[in-house]
């Protein structure tokens, strides 16, 4: 299985030659048009940074999907959606491995919702607070979930992101730096990842700067690695 970043909150899931691609955005400061392709499209919500399905071009599948799908309806903000809406929680299974997005999530999961989650293996997660959880809320829903690898997304990296919501540095700094490793591009096989907080680099960005994720593991490190997110 490979995992992409797009960008924001847009990530492509691949296994055995079929492509999932979620929430797909327009519109958001820094990132430059999305052109994907893909054979199927998952959306959390219907606001144009995570909803642009003209960004990715559906191309017939070669053999069946073997991705289960299943949904887990959720909230926009913490009034039970009556700021913004409601929020698509997406739960992929294949290969033996479970990724879950959490889409704009924008409340704590209660104990009934976060059972359908605990033990994921993929756990891809807003962090930038402001739409969605803040730092702090993401932290304790890595806590509740205990996946094992957790993936910061929808946080502002200059020039890339919303203006008004936050870095990733807040998130991070509620970890330990064992916890915590910077892989050196956008793609991953979760398969082969080390356990704890992956962040993955948009681009050539330089970043997360050293400061902030201490401990740094090599390559042969981070391929064995079994940290766990507990």
């Amino acid at each position: 299985m490979k995992i992409t970043w797009h960008g924001h909150a847009c990530f492509s899931v691949e296994s055995g030659g079929y492509t999932v691609v979620l929430d797909p955005h327009t519109g958001v400061p820094g990132y430059p048009p999305l052109s994907l392709s893909a054979q199927e499209v998952l959306c959390s919500h219907a606001h144009g940074d995570h909803s642009f399905r003209a960004g990715v071009r559906l191309t017939p599948p070669i053999a069946p999907s073997p991705f289960t799908v299943e949904t887990l309806p959720t909230f926009h903000d913490e009034r039970r959606g009556a700021l913004r809406g409601g929020n698509t929680v997406h739960i992929l299974r294949a290969e033996g491995l479970c990724v879950v997005h959490l889409g704009d999530l924008g409340h704590r999961l209660e104990e009934e919702q976060a059972a359908h989650l605990r033990g994921c293996d993929v756990l891809l997660l807003p962090v930038g607070g402001y739409y969605t959880i803040d730092a702090g809320a993401a932290y304790d829903t890595v806590r509740q979930l205990r996946p094992a690898v957790a993936v910061p997304m929808h946080y502002r990296h200059a020039p890339f992101g919303l203006e008004n919501v936050a870095g990733v540095e807040p998130f991070l700094r509620r970890f330990a730096p064992d916890e915590l490793h910077t892989l050196p591009g956008n793609a991953f096989d979760p398969a082969r990842a080390p356990r704890g907080v992956v962040v993955l680099r948009y681009g050539t960005e330089k970043y997360p700067p050293a400061r902030t994720i201490k401990g740094q593991h090599t390559r042969e490190e981070r391929r064995h690695g079994r940290t766990a997110v507990a």
